[in-house]
């Protein structure tokens, strides 16, 4: 494009000259991005062939750029200061709250075996401590980072404010590059994402040896064990029920005796407790060495009792959580998920620890003294002992 094709155009007022013609810059050479004069455009002159426009159009995109940078920067730096105002001190509250929690647990198990555990309740509770403390220092930093990005944000918007407002066509453009690094460097600056870095580590208030004891400290007394007793209601026709409500006993001829009841089990070889448990810590033992086929646990009552379905199956939905023998496997069982557990001897009885302050079931072999398996989960509601057998009999110690 050249400059008499283009016309003379409205440009700016008198300014610096084309220092080779001594004309008005009044065109932007695109090929050598920067402005020049009519002449430069014209046959003969430097620019002959190039891309020229007007500087003013030069300009106003310069502008336009500049307005949408200047709204983008708006957008970022509000999302940092909602994520500031709301997502931070949520963090610091909950992992203060969480700390609190895990510190009340640690103190309330070590209780009971509080003359074996000195040493470690401190060690416990200095790691308590120090997650909170890292916790809240990663809190703090993500703060200072933060407002150190609002301010460079704001430094910079500022700058393209000024630039907008209070240059000139020709000096804009002489900016471009310095515009160009400064919107760089904002673009450099990431929006806040989630970190664990800012989560308090709940498994700081974990300990082998403190679970171990407390699971022997639970269920060591029977004084301290629930009196739990299966509702006949819910008893499957494949098993029959002790006069005590204690035993389970399999088999493989379906009962024509008993009553069609809506709480019971039709099909699988199931069968619920009659009391269920919603706060606290509950134990309770179960004689599991006749058998090579039960499952033991915990379920919710919107456990399903019709049909041969998996949502009826303890540990192949959401609403039971079970431990499970088939001969030499054993393996924990929830919404049909199977973790394998590798135990190098068959448990002659199994303890069942709920404890619903820390969201917990425990599965315990007193003979051994070993924890078998530990879960946390967020229970959604009452839970009560459940029980299934496929071979011989089970049945919930005295």
């Amino acid at each position: 494009m050249s400059a008499e094709s283009a016309g003379p155009g409205p440009g700016p007022g008198p300014g610096p000259l084309c220092p080779e013609h001594g004309q008005a810059l009044k065109w932007f050479c695109c090929s050598e991005r920067r402005p020049v004069c009519a002449a430069c455009a014209e046959l003969g002159g430097r620019c002959q062939g190039h891309r020229v426009r007007p500087a003013e159009e030069r300009a106003e995109e310069l502008r336009n750029k500049i307005v949408d940078q200047c709204e983008r920067l708006q957008l970022q730096s509000a999302g940092i200061t909602k994520y500031m105002a709301e997502v931070l001190p949520g963090k610091n509250q909950r992992a203060v709250s969480m700390a609190s929690a895990a510190r009340e647990l640690v103190i309330q198990r070590l209780g009971l075996v509080r003359s074996l555990c000195e040493t470690e309740e401190q060690r416990l509770l200095e790691r308590v401590h120090g997650e909170e403390e890292r916790a809240h220092q990663s809190i703090l930093t993500q703060r200072v980072h933060w407002a150190e990005a609002l301010e460079k944000l704001d430094a910079i918007r500022t700058f393209l404010v000024d630039v907008l407002t209070h240059t000139d066509d020709l000096q804009l453009i002489q900016k471009e590059q310095e515009i160009f690094e400064r919107t760089e460097e904002a673009e450099g600056i990431l929006d806040p994402q989630e970190s664990k870095k800012l989560n308090f580590n709940e498994k700081c208030a974990w300990s082998p040896l403190l679970t171990q004891l407390w699971a022997t400290a639970a269920l060591g007394s029977l004084s301290g064990m629930e009196d739990v007793r299966i509702d006949e209601r819910t008893v499957s026709p494949f098993l029959q029920l002790s006069d005590d409500r204690k035993t389970l006993t399999f088999s493989a001829k379906k009962s024509k005796a008993c009553a069609d009841d809506p709480e019971r089990f039709d099909h699988w070889p199931n069968a619920l407790a009659a009391t269920s448990f919603q706060a606290g810590l509950h134990a309770w033992m179960v004689n599991v060495q006749n058998s090579c086929a039960y499952k033991v646990g915990v379920a919710l009552g919107q456990l399903p009792r019709k049909g041969s379905g998996s949502d009826s199956r303890l540990g192949h939905s959401a609403y039971s959580w079970v431990f499970s023998r088939y001969d030499q496997e054993f393996c924990f069982s929830h919404d049909g998920q199977h973790e394998p557990l590798g135990l190098l001897r068959c448990p002659a009885q199994l303890g069942i620890l709920l404890d619903l302050q820390a969201q917990e079931l425990l599965f315990y072999d007193p003979a051994s003294g070993v924890v078998l398996h530990s879960h946390h989960a967020s229970f959604p509601g009452p839970l009560f002992p459940v029980f299934a057998v496929a071979d011989q009999t089970i049945s919930i110690v005295h």
